[in-house]
C-alpha cells in the first residue's frame, strides 16, 4: 500500500522539507518489508489563494478509490502504536494508497475534511503547517518500523 502526504506550499529548501523528506525516504526503506511503499511527499500549489483553492488541489491529489485521512487538530489523536496498526489494518483490508493530507497556514478547507474518511490530530495544540508534515513523516516512519519489529519505538 502506498503512503501519501499530500501538503499545501512548496518548503523548497526549509530545514522542515530536508527532515520530511528523510523521514519518508526512511519510511519508504522500512516500510518496503511490510508492504507500505513508497512514502511520498506531494506538495500541492493552488493557483489562487485561499483555503478553497487549496483543499480543491489537495482533492485533486487525490484519485477515486484511495482512502484521504485528513489531518487537523479536531480529529483523532492516535497512540503511535495503534496509529500503526490503524495502517496495517488498512493494508490488510485492501487499500492502495492512503493520503494524508495537511493544509496550509489557515488549516484544511471544510470539503477536504468532509471527503476525509477520518481525522488525525498530533495533539491539542496548533502546530505549524511545515512541522506538522514533519511530525506526520516521522510517524509513518515509527510505523512502518513498529510494524517490521524494528526497535526503533520505545513504549
Amino acid at each position: 500500500m502506498r503512503l501519501s502526504i499530500v501538503a499545501v506550499g512548496r518548503l523548497g529548501r526549509a530545514p522542515e522539507q530536508a527532515l520530511a523528506l528523510d523521514y519518508c525516504a526512511r519510511a519508504a526503506a522500512t516500510g518496503r518489508a511490510v508492504a507500505l511503499t513508497p512514502v511520498d511527499l506531494v506538495e500541492v500549489e493552488p493557483r489562487k489563494p485561499g483555503k478553497a483553492a487549496e483543499g480543491a488541489a489537495i482533492l485533486a491529489a487525490v484519485q477515486p478509490g484511495e482512502r484521504l485521512i485528513a489531518c487537523d487538530e479536531r480529529g483523532r489523536a492516535w497512540p503511535s502504536r495503534a496509529f500503526a496498526e490503524r495502517i496495517a489494518a488498512l493494508r490488510d483490508q485492501g487499500e492502495r494508497r492512503l493520503v494524508f493530507a495537511v493544509g496550509g497556514a489557515d488549516g484544511l478547507a471544510p470539503e477536504v475534511t468532509e471527503a476525509a474518511a477520518e481525522t488525525l490530530a498530533f495533539g491539542p495544540q496548533t502546530w505549524p503547517h511545515a512541522l506538522a508534515r514533519v511530525m506526520l513523516a516521522e510517524q509513518l516512519y515509527r510505523a512502518t518500523t513498529l510494524l517490521a519489529g524494528s526497535p526503533y519505538h520505545r513504549d
